[in-house]
């Protein structure tokens, strides 16, 4: 006869058993999703979702339009808006050509001044970015630049990088620096990338720009970023080039900004 009896818990471990994840050091380095679990053959439950959340931000970040009225509060002086040849969103996705041009109405209001610089704050493929970290990033670079003919704030809407060329053609600027929303990913969606160009014209090619990019909370932060780019606007107009031919030499200072700034 089989004992049926079952068997004695005194055994089992009285405690709760902790299992140390060796994965937890090394996201906290990272944004990439790295080491995920599983649950038998499919991915936790809790991962997919965090994934969807991501995609959906990502979406986001593309199709919602800049928030044009909130930017002007948070700069507190006066700006002008452009619209791109792109009348609409999708357009704007689907012709990146329109994108780089100014509408003929938004050509006519701008006018020709004597300025060192133009900032044009464009959404670009994440209106998140630019609304969340342009106005921020423009006024450090004017604390920079207090010797500066800066022109007034462009905010433009459906805008590519080279749309920033036409606006400071139109305006007599000598530089431009297009800050425009980054192509957002499953990781981060906010990013905001500068494009410094001298002498700008329509049809500039853009190995005649610097770059900068990632600009954002968990990446490269806004005075770092002012800093470096205050020190490329300036090597600019000292020796009159941008792009290849400009070479980021910064000092170490700079180059290398401090993740706790």
């Amino acid at each position: 006869m089989t004992d049926s009896t079952p068997p004695s818990t005194s055994s089992r471990p009285t405690g709760d058993i902790v299992h140390l994840d060796p994965w937890q050091d090394l996201r906290a380095l990272t944004r990439a999703r790295i080491g995920l679990g599983r649950s038998g053959n499919a991915q936790r439950t809790t991962d997919v979702l965090a994934f969807q959340a991501a995609h959906a931000q990502a979406r986001d970040a593309v199709h919602t339009a800049l928030d044009v009225d909130a930017m002007k509060a948070a700069l507190g002086e006066p700006c002008l808006v452009v619209h791109s040849r792109a009348p609409d969103r999708p357009t704007y996705l689907r012709r990146p050509d329109l994108g780089r041009r100014l509408a003929p109405e938004s050509l006519a209001e701008l006018k020709k001044g004597d300025w060192d610089v133009v900032f044009v704050a464009a959404d670009g493929l994440s209106s998140v970015a630019t609304a969340e970290g342009a106005v921020a990033l423009y006024q450090e670079m004017k604390k920079r630049l207090p010797d500066w003919k800066i022109a007034p704030l462009v905010m433009a809407l459906q805008g590519r990088v080279a749309l920033g060329d036409e606006i400071a053609q139109a305006m007599g600027a000598r530089m431009v620096v297009m800050m425009i929303g980054e192509r957002p990913g499953l990781s981060v969606a906010d990013s905001l990338g500068v494009y410094l160009t001298y002498a700008p014209r329509v049809g500039t090619p853009d190995s005649a720009r610097n770059c900068l990019s990632n600009i954002h909370l968990h990446g490269l932060k806004t005075a770092p970023a002012a800093d470096k780019l205050a020190w490329l606007m300036k090597e600019a107009r000292s020796r009159q080039i941008t792009g290849v031919a400009l070479k980021d030499d910064a000092p170490d200072e700079i180059a290398l900004p401090s993740h706790d700034t």
